[in-house]
This record gives structure tokens, C-alpha cells and sequence, in this order.
């Protein structure tokens, strides 16, 4: 199953200008997850766990983000426990991105995945060094960071629908997926809204509504199925809260409970 890695999306804009246009807060941020609902099909009785997501960085020096998602899923037969672990990189400039995934079942790890992705002048090169050696080649696309970057400043600019791809170096790290953006008009939290505490001082900024379809044109569902929608509230500071990760047979909601913004780095502007 694949997870939200919340660095998200963005069409083909130069890199160094996404890099540029949007400061991105370094914040550690703790959701609890519990299932919205599920369908018969889905076997799913219940599903409960915590994710955890820290970035940091600058746009001088790029970004690392750090990522955990552990949930214990319940059908009518067993329980399973899974744990996904990852640390990526991501360059200043767009040029380069790492990625380390190590995957757990019940306290068992099952997979590590380990590469780098490098920005080419007709594409992107993908090279593998776990679980085993390999490398290829995908049509162009753009890292998380770049996407999220993006993203916000389409938002802020007043597109609200727009068609994109992102190689975020999930599953097999073997492919691009299509995505559709619908971003909301911008909005405040309300004094009743269950994250409203956890905000702190963020509470009285606004957010835009995003929805976002991700599409495998690999699989044999075609682009007109979604492999899975997330959706969430998004700040212009990179800040993501009150998800709703759907998976078909069921969805995933995610509540920010605890939030731990970093000092930004002494350095305010890039050096020449």
C-alpha cells in the first residue's frame, strides 16, 4: 500500500525558480490515523497508528525530510502491524534526490529500498542500489519538494485545477505517477476545529482545501481509475493538516496532535 509522502506535486516549472519562490517551515508534525470507512470487500474491521513527518533545510541547502507511518490494521481473521520508515534528500536546484525506505510487518523487516534520482537534459536517471543493483531512465517529472513548492505558489496565484507528475521514489521506485490537482479557496480555522489547539500561532493563518488523484498509466485500470486521492488543508508554509488518504476500499483519515516548529536557519538568503 502506498502512503502519503507529504511533499506533493507540481508541473514542469524550472526548477531553480520552485526552489526560490516559497520558504518552506522546518516543523516536525504528529498525526494520529483511524479508519474513516471501509467497504465490505476491503475485509477491513479497523485500522489505528500514528505518522510522524519532519523537514529540514533551506531553499539554499535543500531539504530532508524524514517520514514514519505505522499502522496496526484489523480484519476478521488477524491483525498485522506495519512500519514504514524514509529519509530522502532533495537538492537545492531540483538536480538530485535520495531516497531510503525500509519497510516492516509485525517487527520484521521485509524490504529496503535504497536509490537516487538525478536530473538529466532529456529526462530523469533512476539508479538502484537496494534491495538490488539497477538503473533507468523516466520521461521528465519533479521531485516531492519542487511539487509542494509548487503547488503553493499555484495556489497562491489562483489556479485551482491543474495536471502534474511527481517521482517520489515510493513502492518500487520504478515510475512517475499522473496526478489531478483541485485546490479550494483559502479559508480560516474555526475555534471548534479539532486541530485548532495544535496550530498555536498558525491558527490564525489560512489554508487552501487541495485534493489530489494519483494515476498509475502503467496499470491496466488505465488514467481514467486513480490508484488512490488524498486530501488535506495546506499552508503557505509547507504546513499539511487533516488528511483524508483513500485508498478505494477505504480511507485513512490523519489528525495533526502535536506540532514542533524549528528556528529557521541563520542564513536568510542564498549565497551567489
Amino acid at each position: 500500500m502506498r502512503v502519503l509522502r507529504l511533499a506533493l506535486i507540481a508541473l514542469a516549472a524550472s526548477p531553480v525558480m520552485a526552489a526560490g519562490a516559497v520558504p518552506l517551515v522546518q516543523h516536525r508534525a504528529v498525526y494520529d490515523l483511524r479508519l474513516a470507512n471501509a467497504s465490505d470487500r476491503s475485509g477491513i474491521t479497523g485500522i489505528s497508528g500514528r505518522m510522524v513527518y519532519e523537514i529540514r533545510g533551506s531553499a539554499c541547502e535543500g531539504y530532508t525530510v524524514r517520514f514514519r507511518y505505522v499502522t496496526q490494521s484489523d480484519t476478521r481473521e488477524a491483525t498485522q502491524i506495519t512500519d514504514q520508515q524514509t529519509t530522502t534528500f532533495e537538492d537545492a536546484e531540483g538536480k538530485s534526490f535520495s531516497f531510503v525506505t525500509k519497510s516492516y510487518t509485525d517487527q520484521n523487516l521485509d524490504k529496503e529500498l535504497r536509490g537516487n534520482a538525478t536530473r538529466e537534459p532529456d529526462g530523469v536517471r533512476i539508479q538502484i542500489d537496494k534491495p538490488e543493483t539497477k538503473s533507468f531512465e523516466l520521461q521528465s517529472t519533479l521531485f516531492p519538494t519542487q511539487h509542494l513548492v509548487d503547488l503553493i505558489h499555484r495556489a497562491k496565484i489562483g489556479e485551482n485545477f491543474y495536471e502534474t507528475s511527481i517521482f517520489d521514489g515510493s513502492d518500487d521506485a520504478d515510475k512517475a505517477m499522473t496526478t489531478t490537482v483541485v485546490v479550494g479557496k483559502q479559508a480560516n480555522a474555526s475555534a471548534s476545529d479539532p486541530e485548532f489547539k495544535t496550530l498555536h500561532a498558525l491558527g490564525a493563518e489560512k489554508y487552501w482545501p487541495v485534493d489530489i488523484a494519483y494515476f498509475d498509466e502503467t496499470s491496466d485500470g488505465g488514467e481514467d481509475t486513480p490508484e488512490y486521492r488524498i486530501s488535506f488543508k495546506l499552508y503557505e508554509n509547507g504546513l499539511t493538516r487533516d488528511l483524508d488518504m483513500d485508498y478505494g476500499d477505504f480511507v485513512i483519515h490523519g489528525q495533526l496532535v502535536d506540532l514542533s516548529v524549528f528556528e529557521p536557519d541563520d542564513k536568510s538568503a542564498c549565497d551567489k
